[in-house]
């Protein structure tokens, strides 16, 4: 229609084309940005900045803006010993226990001589004495008349801890307290106290009687005998014991759910709920140490400005996250007057900059100001446009330093109460810095104020159009490598917020939506793991938490690996630098933990890690003893070889870690007395079945290895006799069974539950990210696999969807993949999805979904795990028409393609390593030699052009 009114008034070639190309780049602008239409009141409402170093979560707030921001390198913990010595004296006890089919008894022996070792604990017994001697006054808090006028209240309960109430930090001794009346018809009865969870240790008063204390994470459901209570009045009364992570009062999962008071004898539908508002007072927060296996990432601060304006008087409001230019924006209207901020995290300039502008002139005013949940953090001065805030983590190593300067052109700048003040100024710029004294997870000695300063001096002379556009520059020259178009987003639907957009997905017919997700995983993926940096961790490189779900840091049973699927395929390959870098470290640290736990040379990871690079089993026996972690992560090497085929990598990088990975294993196999068979044990198939011998995960990690080393040692023309005994013994590795259901075995045994719906599917990682079960070569077993993950089901968290799509895609199911996809991106509420600011639901936020459901839209377009390149292998029926440039495919080729109607119309390849090339499109299927540098295009019955 466009094209038609067009010719009708017969406009100039030159300017229509300009014209359609300023609307194609207007509409495409608008595709590549996140944008709402209210700030944010939640953190998952946040939009997310980093420098790979520093993270940032804007709210865009009109009388009130927060910067929540982190430093890579704040986390709990010191460097210390992880590993218990001569554990390896119990290896044979246990697996002979599990040879004999006692699985809990060997559990019990793992649990209490196998485990890693905690970091130190305080003296608790003696503080727990200490904070009940307010028991032995005249006047307790447990008592009914004690005078509680002068407490403060809190909403009770909350089940993700006080800290969900804005109690951030709030550790120790803390007294609860609240009134009832005794209904007259329950006056003789004893009545039930039903509160479920507490935490973590509760003494529970009624009328200072004591009814119940417990020291677990378990309900409390405790019985009030008759005749503690009185007729009209009575007291409750709860001192909390919270010694670290979420506390007080947690009541239930579901907000349906009171807490309450019933008769003992009666229905639960008879309680009277005790939610609501309780007075509350903290008698001691210096709470001592508590032992911990690993240690928590943590947050720095926060950074907020503060506006004298009244938010009802606003118009135009809009906040965006461009990811075309890593720059978030927030602007509105306000008493005539256009305001706009400017937000970003240079990794150049290392700083995380605000600019305000307005369109009048002296119209910029506002007070600065830095705090942090730290307890023990400091505010102070530095100069007239500077202030200072300095952090340490509590029973930690480690202590921040950070500092916020803030440039002015015209108004006045001042500094009141250790915040800047900036009046009737024409623009303003706010310039972050943030250190910390750690240099390496051996290494403390850093000088964190230096740091933070030196970056502030480099920036002392520099404009803000300067340092924004050199953020730019260096943001793009890594996100501009790939781009994807599912065709042009609807008008409907570009005047959607995002979180509308989300809304609608699942039923909406919105692929511009999609491709714009896959761009913001390989935007969250620029932004927490650059060169030089630390790896991007559960949560990326954000969290606003001092205990933060699992604490924030490494799972290698999927998830760390995870966050790196998409980094090769969708040509953001640089960013796996710090996950090479920290299997180098772990290579060292595992050192020790294969000769205390296993007495076998090599290196060996078992389910977690952290800062400190902890290898040693952690949590519990029937999930923690894991031993395939770094041979998982020994895979992206390999991976990441494959995909370019630089061949110094493979030397200087990859091959001597895999090697010393393939050494622990040729050690730790062991012959299973009723098959024969090498087998892996002690171990388990995460995260479920206890601890076994023989995991078929274990086994297809081990395989893959295995060849891996051999290939690599031939690539590497070193190491013949090991590469003969590694392939000796991937021969005698137990196979992949298939089972009375028709399904690849979990386990060495056939005992897979059809109605099992563990969001785990261990058993399935040869079929992706492994590549041994595929169509090509194991058809069985690819329909073995199949069969287990329809019994498993579609439905899972957020990280778990973005495994099952990875799958579904291998299966070459597009139709499929693309009803998890939509699953993944749907609103989170009590389950799996996404929250407003796209990140993914566990529940809660993990990182790990957005990178899975960005490489699973990789593999419907693309594969290449079987030697040959397989376009448009699980292309669903939603999208019909696309093109994607800068694929990565293994073998160092870059690939753009165009489909229409669902069929390939072009191909081009380009050759970075002038390697054979072979191209399949359904039944075609062409192969070439290649010239390194050199591009190939093919139509779409891979004819060459």
């Amino acid at each position: 229609m466009i094209k038609y009114l067009f010719q009708k008034i017969e406009v100039p070639k030159t300017i229509l084309a300009l014209a359609l190309s300023l609307v194609a780049e207007a509409a495409a602008a608008q595709d590549l940005q996140l944008w709402y239409d209210q700030p944010a009141s939640k953190w998952v409402e946040a939009l997310p900045l980093g420098n790979g170093r520093l993270g940032a979560m804007v709210f865009g707030g009109v009388e009130e803006d927060r910067i929540q921001f982190n430093e890579e390198t704040l986390w709990t913990g010191y460097p210390r010993n992880y590993n218990k010595a001569d554990a390896y004296t119990y290896l044979d006890s246990i697996r002979n226990l599990l040879f004999e089919g006692k699985q809990k008894e060997a559990e019990n022996l793992a649990g209490q001589e196998f485990m890693g070792l905690k970091s130190r604990d305080g003296h608790q017994d003696a503080w727990v004495a200490k904070v009940k001697s307010i028991l032995k006054l005249k006047e307790n808090p447990s008592l009914q008349d004690y005078n509680d006028a002068s407490w403060k209240t809190m909403r009770v309960p909350e089940y993700d801890g006080w800290e969900a109430v804005g109690f951030e930090g709030m550790d120790g001794a803390v007294w609860f307290r609240r009134e009832f009346e005794l209904p007259a018809a329950w006056r003789g009865k004893d009545l039930k106290l039903d509160i479920n969870k507490m935490a973590n240790h509760d003494f529970t008063y009624v009328n200072g009687s004591l009814i119940g204390a417990q020291h677990n994470d378990d309900a409390r459901d405790y019985i009030i005998p008759a005749n503690t209570l009185k007729p009209g009045k009575n007291s409750i009364a709860i001192l909390i014991l919270n010694f670290g992570g979420k506390g007080g009062i947690l009541g239930y999962k579901d907000a349906q759910n009171p807490i309450g008071i019933y008769p003992a004898d009666g229905d639960a539908k008879m309680k009277q709920s005790l939610n609501g508002q309780w007075k509350y007072f903290i008698q001691d927060s210096d709470v001592p140490a508590v032992g911990q296996y690993q240690a928590s990432y943590q947050p720095f601060g926060d950074l907020s400005f503060s506006f004298n304006v009244d938010k009802k008087a606003l118009r135009q409001y809009k906040r965006t996250l461009d990811l075309r230019t890593a720059v978030a924006t927030t602007s509105y209207e306000y008493d005539g007057v256009h305001y706009q901020r400017k937000y970003l995290a240079s990794a150049v300039d290392q700083t995380i900059a605000t600019h305000f502008a307005a369109d009048k002139k002296g119209r910029i005013s506002f007070t600065a100001a830095l705090s942090s949940p730290h307890k023990d953090a400091v505010l102070s001065a530095t100069d007239r446009n500077t202030i200072s805030l300095q952090v340490k983590v509590k029973d930690g190593a480690l202590k921040g330093v950070s500092y916020l300067t803030i440039t002015t052109i015209g108004g006045s700048m001042s500094v009141i109460n250790n915040k800047l003040v900036v009046k009737n100024a024409d623009e303003a710029t706010a310039y972050l810095t943030a250190n910390t004294n750690y240099k390496n997870y051996k290494d403390i000695t850093a000088e964190p104020a230096a740091l933070a300063l030196r970056t502030l001096h480099q920036l002392k002379n520099k404009e803000w159009a300067a340092v924004k556009q050199a953020h730019i520059n260096d943001y793009q020259n890594l996100f501009n490598s790939f781009s994807l178009s599912f065709g042009k987003a609807t008008p409907s639907s570009l005047k959607l917020t995002t979180d509308q957009r989300l809304e609608q997905f699942a039923t909406a017919n919105d692929p511009a939506f999609l491709a714009l997700y896959v761009q913001y995983g390989r935007y969250l993926l620029i932004s927490s793991s650059r060169p030089g940096t630390r790896p991007a961790n559960l949560q990326g490189i954000w969290n606003d938490l001092l205990s933060p779900p699992w604490g924030s840091k490494y799972t290698t049973n999927i998830n760390a690996e995870m966050n790196y699927w998409p980094a090769d395929l969708l040509n953001v390959s640089a960013m796996q630098q710090p996950l090479f870098q920290m299997i180098k470290e772990l290579s060292v640290t595992g050192r020790q933990t294969a000769k205390s736990y296993y007495n076998a040379p090599g290196w060996v990871l078992h389910h977690n890690t952290d800062l400190w690079r902890g290898t040693a089993p952690i949590n519990a026996s029937n999930h923690g003893i894991w031993v395939t972690g770094g041979a998982w992560l020994c895979d992206h090497l390999w991976q990441h070889y494959l995909f370019h085929k630089n061949q110094k990598f493979l030397k200087d990088t990859a091959y001597p870690v895999m090697k010393e990975a393939a050494l622990f294993f040729k050690s730790f196999l062991i012959k299973d007395p009723e098959t024969g068979f090498l087998i892996s044990t002690p171990s388990n198939s995460p995260e479920q079945g206890g601890l076994v011998a023989g995991p078929t995960m274990d086994h297809q990690i081990i395989r893959n290895l295995f060849k891996a080393v051999a290939s690599a040692s031939e690539i590497l023309n070193v190491d013949a006799g090991l590469r003969k005994e590694l392939l000796a013994k991937y021969e005698q590795i137990a196979p992949n069974c298939i089972g009375r259901y028709g399904q690849l075995q979990e386990w060495m045994q056939d005992i897979d539950d059809t109605t099992n719906k563990h969001r785990h599917v261990s058993h399935l990682w040869a079929v992706y990210p492994g590549n041994e079960i595929n169509w090509a070569s194991t058809p069985d077993l690819m329909k073995a696999a199949r069969q287990s993950l329809i019994y498993r089901g579609d439905a899972a968290t957020g990280w778990s969807l973005g495994w099952k799509i990875n799958l579904w895609a291998r299966f070459k199911d597009g139709d499929h993949t693309y009803k998890l996809i939509q699953m993944l991106l749907s609103p989170a509420g009590s389950g799996a999805g996404s929250y407003p600011n796209l990140f993914d639901a566990h529940p809660p936020f993990q990182i790990d979904g957005n990178f899975g459901g960005a490489a699973g839209v990789g593999e419907m377009l693309l594969q290449s795990h079987t030697g040959d390149i397989e376009l448009l292998p699980a292309l669903p029926s939603s999208l019909p028409e696309g093109e994607v440039k800068g694929l990565l495919a293994r073998g160092g080729f870059e690939i753009n393609l165009q489909w229409l109607e669902g069929e390939l119309q072009s191909v081009a390849v380009t050759s970075h390593a002038g390697q054979p090339l072979t191209i399949r499109y359904k039944n075609e299927k062409v192969s070439v030699k290649t010239e390194k540098g050199k591009t190939y295009q093919f139509d779409a019955k891979l004819q060459a052009l």
